[in-house]
């Protein structure tokens, strides 16, 4: 029978998500839970599991384009007894059925190996196009003789096939050449090198052809780069206007002599039972904005609009502000004030790492009460972060530098930070803001300070 599956609620109040690449093509068994497609959110890149055990009919969406939560999105031919399509959203007893969930329907897998890939038949293939096809054909048979064989549906990519169809180059002669491995673009421009056929004028190219030499500039590079808005860097986009047009932002600047700080990082690098755990400036932060927190609870809270009131938090799930090749991420560290230093520096490594390489989930990425923003990694001394939504203070973190600084009443080479907080005006004062950055700037000056403040 027929089944169609849906876009499901990746939650979060998501309602839309971009398909990334597919992993299944048209033709291809698949079995129960197998990952059909990478999908990306305004939040994570998400892994989809199929819900059923079939061969997939026909994919409604193409790669990089963006579709609705419950829009369709594959089409299956299902293993079984005809009978009612599987797109019915009502069962026998008349009650509507629901859309499977993203994480834990479905049985387990009670099949496995490589996806199978269905064989076609290709009628009329000529054998002038490629020198491997005529070395395959009988030495009698004409050139421009037509024939019938079946052969295996080449393995590619969706963006592989488009770029394929858009040339006019048909993948199973490329195939002859490549055999069984996925074909790619470069093959694809290989055959046409090699054969010399004349391929359709891409749209792109067609554009670019039409405008005036003099007015191309260099060769053929455009002038102009567009880059479409969209995933991370629109929902980025989006929460960083709402912020900054609703919360009356504050910063204040505080520069901080952070040598004994310093000092006791270059201790604790030195000490052998700590060589699994990368201890650095950050970690040391971190503690200290979980520590000033306690004695700042405007600073760890969200304002209400909708109820009239200020919310605050019991506990501290701390931002981190990542930088990635997706755009900005704030993934959260869970209950934060309860991890000890070396704790919270594994948890910062772990972090980091998940979100270079593009897996952090929408779960780690909704919520926080509070932010750090670590703008020294890229040299840079100071800033007016804006605050992630939902969130009343952030902390931007400066560079460390060896500055000429009084010390005991002499000038001296100090290794200095400056630190820049932002804060929502309507649930914080400009007192408890300095405050807090002062009880933050005592621990980094002096981390013994770290026990007068719990």
């Amino acid at each position: 029978m027929n089944a169609e599956f849906r876009l499901p609620d990746l939650g979060e109040g998501l309602t839309e998500a971009e398909v990334v690449q597919w992993l299944v093509a048209p033709g291809d068994t698949v079995t129960l839970n197998q990952t059909l497609a990478e999908v990306e959110t305004a939040k994570a890149i998400v892994e989809l599991p199929s819900p059923y055990e079939g061969v997939v009919a026909a994919l409604h969406a193409e790669a990089g384009q963006t579709i609705a939560v419950g829009a369709p999105l594959i089409g299956f031919d299902v293993k079984g007894a005809d009978g009612p399509s599987a797109t019915d959203s009502t069962g026998i007893d008349g009650q509507e059925k629901a859309q499977p969930n993203l994480v834990g329907y479905g049985a387990a897998p009670t099949a496995s190996g490589r996806p199978a890939r269905r064989a076609r038949r290709a009628a009329g293939v000529r054998a002038t196009a490629d020198t491997a096809v005529l070395e395959a054909a009988p030495h009698d048979a004409s050139p421009t003789a037509s024939v019938e064989v079946v052969v295996e549906r080449p393995r590619s990519t969706p963006p592989v096939r488009a770029y394929a169809k858009r040339l006019g180059v048909d993948l199973a002669l490329v195939a002859a050449s490549v055999g069984d491995r996925v074909i790619t673009r470069v093959d694809i421009d290989d055959y046409v090198s090699r054969t010399g056929i004349t391929v359709e004028q891409p749209e792109a190219t067609q554009r670019r052809a039409a405008v005036p030499d003099d007015a191309r500039g260099l060769g053929e590079h455009s002038r102009e780069t567009r880059i479409p808005i969209r995933g991370v860097r629109k929902h980025t986009a989006a929460a960083m206007v709402e912020s900054a047009f609703t919360a009356p932002h504050v910063t204040v600047f505080h520069t901080v002599d952070v040598t004994a700080t310093m000092d006791l990082l270059e201790s604790l690098r030195g000490d052998r039972s700590l060589s699994e755990h990368r201890i650095g400036p950050l970690a040391v932060v971190a503690k200290a904005v979980c520590l000033a927190l306690t004695r700042a609870p405007g600073l760890n809270a969200r304002w209400d609009d909708s109820a009239g009131e200020i919310v605050q938090f019991g506990y501290v799930d701390l931002g981190i502000a990542a930088a990635t090749e997706r755009g900005l991420i704030v993934p959260h560290i869970r209950d934060a004030d309860t991890l000890s230093l070396i704790q919270l520096a594994d948890e910062l490594k772990s972090l980091a790492t998940t979100a270079r390489e593009g897996r952090t989930s929408p779960v780690e990425l909704s919520g926080g009460t509070f932010s750090i923003s670590n703008i020294g990694v890229f040299g840079v001394d100071a800033g007016t972060p804006i605050l992630p939504p939902g969130q009343s203070g952030i902390l931007a973190v400066g560079a460390v530098r060896r500055r000429p600084w009084e010390h005991r009443g002499e000038i001296a080479l100090r290794q200095m930070m400056t630190l820049s907080l932002s804060f929502d005006h309507r649930i914080v004062d400009g007192a408890e803001g300095a405050r807090f950055l002062r009880d933050v700037a005592d621990v980094l000056e002096e981390p013994g300070r770290a026990m007068l403040l719990r």
